[in-house]
């Protein structure tokens, strides 16, 4: 028997810019979003049967329809409005509603003018079921480094091995993470925005005051931090491309070279990536 396995459909790049003008300066809020629905769809892939299916271009229009009402406070509740929207629908089991919120700030004083914040991205996926509702919040392309307390060494060595230990490293990488809220913390009774807020200091800090004997070991300190921290939170995932910064070779030229100067290079790079959770 053959017969349509998992599936779900949904429309992507949706891209939203609202202006809030009730405050000085105004506030701009700049959106990618995704929705996904799953449910009883297998007649429209078997059957070509589009009774049930909502058009994505719906999907679109709805977003757009409902930024006004609810596009007022965390990107988490616009989500979950959005996505509870589409579970009103009979056929639909699940609601995926995938957010980037794109940073900008105020020029100056000036009530009206704006620069794009590109430093890091905040994310968002709210997961809308008839069995409950699931919340996932992130950031992704933040660019961090250390230029000491970093290190690397007692790794394996064979005879495709041409790594040097060291102590004393730069360490750079471009974060993306997510963490999951507890179910058990009524994750909709979460200040969505504070909590966000609160968990990229504690990364930010945590980063900058530990000393890395790896990109491993410090996704574990950074991570355990954020959940020791922040109850509310069930797990956190990291992925951490190692962006390696190679000291140049400068004895050719007869100069020393001390730690000083580097050839940064992004690709090859090491990927290291995890999830800390709590324990049973």
């Amino acid at each position: 028997m053959i017969e349509v396995g998992p599936n779900s459909y949904g429309k992507s790049a949706i891209r939203l810019v609202k202006v809030v003008r009730g405050a000085t300066p105004h506030r701009v809020r700049d959106l990618t979003i995704a929705i996904a629905l799953e449910g009883d769809f297998a007649t429209s892939y078997s059957e070509g049967d589009n009774s049930g299916v909502i058009a994505t271009d719906t999907m679109k229009n709805t977003a757009y329809a409902l930024a006004g009402e609810h596009l007022t406070g965390s990107i988490e509740a616009y989500g979950l409005a959005l996505g509870r929207h589409f579970l009103a629908a009979s056929q639909v089991e699940r609601a995926k509603v995938t957010i980037a919120e794109h940073a900008w700030l105020p020029i100056g004083g000036a009530p009206d003018a704006f620069t794009r914040d590109g430093s890091s991205t905040r994310t968002a996926v709210v997961v809308a079921g008839r069995d409950g509702d699931a919340f996932r919040a992130g950031i992704a392309d933040l660019s961090i480094m250390k230029t000491t307390r970093s290190a690397f060494a007692g790794f394996p060595r064979d005879g495709f091995t041409t790594l040097k230990e060291t102590d004393d490293r730069i360490m750079a990488t471009k974060v993306t993470a997510s963490w999951a809220y507890d179910p058990g913390a009524d994750a909709p009774q979460v200040d969505f925005d504070a909590s966000f807020a609160a968990v990229r200091s504690t990364l930010l800090e945590v980063f900058a005051d530990h000393h890395s004997v790896s990109v491993q070991a410090s996704i574990w300190i950074v991570g355990k931090a954020i959940l020791e921290r922040h109850p509310e939170v069930g797990e956190v995932s990291m992925s951490l491309p190692n962006l390696h910064h190679w000291t140049y070779d400068l004895s050719p030229f007869g100069i020393d070279n001390d730690r000083e100067v580097y050839i940064s290079t992004t690709e090859p790079h090491g990927l290291i990536e995890a999830t800390i959770r709590r324990g049973a």
